[in-house]
């Protein structure tokens, strides 16, 4: 039954040229902690904030641009480098232990509320992900576009290391005891925080922004750099120059 469901959609998508709202959510707070105005600290000359809206306008599939924001300025930088920030984001959404998924879901309902607009996918990308690119992206969209099979998309990096668990101040090997040749395992799969998909939907349902059946983008271990003290500028800076230079060769 789900599989005949999944073909009409289709049908329906191809003989309609239906196309599903694919909305990108940049959740940017004005009191980040650890880093002070994090978001707006300047990257190899540009914001932090501007990396995500910058890839993210490279990909056609992409509805529409979101900042959700409580911050005027960040609001400013988020609207100067392309993305819409149709509102400001409410104080009982803005605190440090506010989650992700109700600030999705706020953005997702308040377009709905004051724009008839109905988001079919919501892409959660964060600012401190700097070195995600448009076709990760892109490839994580045509894993989930017009395809009801998938519920969700996370990126992440293959991990074939060795690994043991810490229990009751013990450690012991994740894999079998006996040694293991790495050719042998199976690979570790380790979320990255660069990317998030989920169905407008399937978000709703679970109340959270990872669900349902999952689908995975691998990125390379220097893509995946997470910047969350000011010694990652520097290392990240020097990542991105060398990608500079990579493209002239």
């Amino acid at each position: 039954m789900q599989k005949l469901k999944n073909q009409n959609l289709r049908w329906r998508l191809k003989k309609y040229n239906m196309k599903e709202n694919i909305v990108v959510i940049i959740p940017a707070r004005g009191g980040s902690k650890g880093i002070p105005r994090k978001n707006l600290k300047l990257l190899k000359g540009k914001p932090l904030l501007a990396y995500p809206i910058e890839e993210a306008l490279k990909v056609p599939d992409v509805s529409r641009i979101i900042v959700s924001t409580d911050d005027s300025e960040i609001a400013e930088v988020a609207k100067e480098y392309g993305a819409e920030v149709p509102f400001i984001r409410p104080e009982e959404l803005s605190g440090d232990t506010v989650l992700t998924t109700p600030v999705l879901q706020h953005t997702v309902d308040w377009l709905k509320e004051h724009e008839n607009f109905e988001t079919d996918i919501v892409i959660l990308l964060y600012a401190t992900s700097p070195l995600l690119t448009s076709d990760k992206i892109q490839e994580g969209i045509d894993k989930i576009k017009n395809n009801l099979e998938v519920d969700s998309v996370v990126s992440g990096c293959k991990d074939d290391k060795y690994h043991w668990e810490i229990k009751e101040n013990e450690v012991k090997r994740f894999y079998p005891d006996r040694i293991m040749y790495r050719q042998e395992m199976n690979p570790l799969f380790r979320e990255n925080g660069a990317l998030y998909i989920i169905r407008s939907k399937k978000m709703k349902e679970t109340g959270n922004y990872i669900g349902g059946k999952i689908k995975h983008v691998f990125m390379d271990e220097k893509e995946s750099w997470d910047i969350d003290e000011e010694a990652d500028f520097e290392i990240v800076e020097a990542l991105l120059r060398k990608r500079d230079i990579m493209k002239v060769f």
